[in-house]
């Protein structure tokens, strides 16, 4: 892609901008997805629903996300990526506002819809023009902006949320998006590059139907596996569908000669390490936190969810806390020595949050979720820029989509595990309700799959990273 001639010379230089412009977008988008859950039964009262029927406007901007989202760099290459990404913002900011004016369950999920059409675009289109013009030794600085909002927002909008609906209204929730997207599509226009390929190639409806296929099933199978009888059957069904359109779809996308998702990328070591195995595995445990704290919290230790609340917000301090240092860390030891020893501490601390009681000392729990923080942050932004590590600038574009579609496809994975995990132990604890030795059980297995991540970095290349990191290997 090349920029546009209109653009200045050196548009780096603008970089730090961009990458702050998009991480606002992104963290408005992840923010909206994490507070709806704690309003569902007062938009339930509005609509004259149940709150298990509102579950529909959840579904559908997933699969409205899932099935855009492999577009994301063709259209950017057809439209040019700053026209791309400003109607997206503008696409996600408007039917926020639509969200917040609906009076039915109908009109909500349209409007979910159309949130979700925006939402698939924003962040693998911004994220290609940040890390397309970042130079390696600028990596882990740059990063540092994409990652945040992935930390802060499932934990701050739970909280938020709730407090938005009780001192004004849900509808809030939504309204609020609509300043501050109009500010982000602004500063976009002024700062993005515009960025296009005169030569691009002609759109892969079939590669762009199995993709959309593949990634929408399995994503719907996840989200429905926890539930049980004919339901939990469906999502098998799903899933199975969703593996095999997807192993159609990489088969398909491997002999086309000019496919709609570049898997070149896919051959590079770093985005092995850092997004398939051992790091899809990490973004699958750390999605989980968002719905295991905040449960633990409220139907383990009998808190209010405003007291819950609070106790997440010290888990939400150790994950910001730790960001100064991430840099200055991974350049003294290098990738493959912090993401080994971080991988030991964030099992050993999904262990401990499976031993936490009522009767804990408060001020072990702090320290504890302090800690448990602090890790998930610094590996989390470890996998990230490692990801991009050794992929040359020209391929990152295409890289950035499909680096987006498998965090989704992970984090979908780890929220199923989540609530998959909690009913199984209840069946096999014979409790009616999710209590705490079920959420114990949950933690503890989630610290074994973190265990099985962390053992597949001991095979990991020491120089690998290392032209970002500074670090020799």
């Amino acid at each position: 892609m090349s920029p546009d001639p209109a653009q200045p010379a050196d548009v780096r230089r603008t970089v730090p901008i961009v990458a702050l412009i998009v991480a606002i977008a992104a963290f408005m988008q992840n923010l909206d997805g994490a507070i709806i859950n704690t309003s569902l039964p007062q938009m339930a009262r509005s609509f004259g629903v149940t709150s298990v029927d509102l579950s529909f406007g959840i579904t559908a901007y997933m699969l409205a996300s899932a099935a855009i989202s492999p577009l994301a760099h063709w259209l950017s290459q057809r439209f040019g990526s700053r026209t791309v990404l400003v109607g997206a913002l503008l696409t996600f900011t408007f039917a926020s506002l639509w969200c917040g004016l609906a009076h039915s369950l109908p009109m909500f999920v349209a409007a979910r819809v159309a949130q979700g059409f925006g939402g698939a675009l924003m962040i693998p289109i911004g994220l290609a023009v940040v890390m397309r013009n970042t130079p390696a030794s600028e990596m882990m600085r740059i990063t540092a902006y994409t990652v945040w909002p992935a930390l802060l927002a499932p934990v701050i909008g739970p909280v938020l949320g709730g407090f938005i609906t009780q001192a004004a209204s849900w509808r809030w929730n939504f309204w609020l998006n609509l300043p501050i997207g109009l500010a982000g599509a602004m500063a976009m226009l002024r700062y993005v590059p515009q960025e296009r390929d005169d030569d691009r190639p002609p759109l892969d409806m079939r590669g762009f139907a199995l993709c959309a296929l593949g990634l929408t099933c399995l994503l719907a199978g996840f989200q429905r596996s926890s539930t049980s009888g004919v339901e939990r059957e469906v999502a098998i069904g799903l899933i199975l569908v969703g593996l095999v359109a997807g192993w159609a779809a990489i088969r398909h996308l491997r002999r086309h000669h000019s496919p709609l998702l570049s898997l070149v990328s896919l051959s590079r070591r770093s985005v092995t390490y850092a997004s398939l195995y051992p790091g899809g595995l990490f973004r699958a445990v750390f999605s989980t936190a968002p719905l295991l704290l905040p449960l633990l919290f409220q139907l383990g230790f009998g808190l209010s969810p405003v007291a819950a609340g609070g106790w997440v917000l010290v888990y939400f301090c150790g994950n910001i806390g730790i960001k100064p240092a991430t840099s200055l860390i991974l350049r003294r030891f290098g990738f493959r020595t912090v993401m080994l020893v971080d991988g030991v501490l964030v099992t050993l601390s999904l262990v401990a949050l499976g031993l936490v009681t009522p009767g804990t000392p408060k001020v072990l729990l702090v320290l504890l979720l302090l800690f448990a923080g602090a890790v998930r942050s610094m590996q989390l932004t470890s996998v990230t820029t490692l990801a991009f590590a050794d992929i040359p600038g020209p391929e990152r574009s295409a890289a950035s989509n499909l680096l987006s579609m498998l965090q989704q496809a992970f984090s979908a994975a780890g929220v199923a595990i989540a609530a998959f995990s909690l009913s199984l132990f209840q069946a096999i604890f014979h409790s009616s309700v999710v209590m705490l030795p079920e959420l114990h059980a949950a933690f503890l297995l989630t610290a074994c799959i973190c265990l099985v991540a962390t053992v597949g970095l001991v095979a990991m290349p020491r120089d690998l990273g290392r032209e970002v990191s500074g670090h020799p290997g």
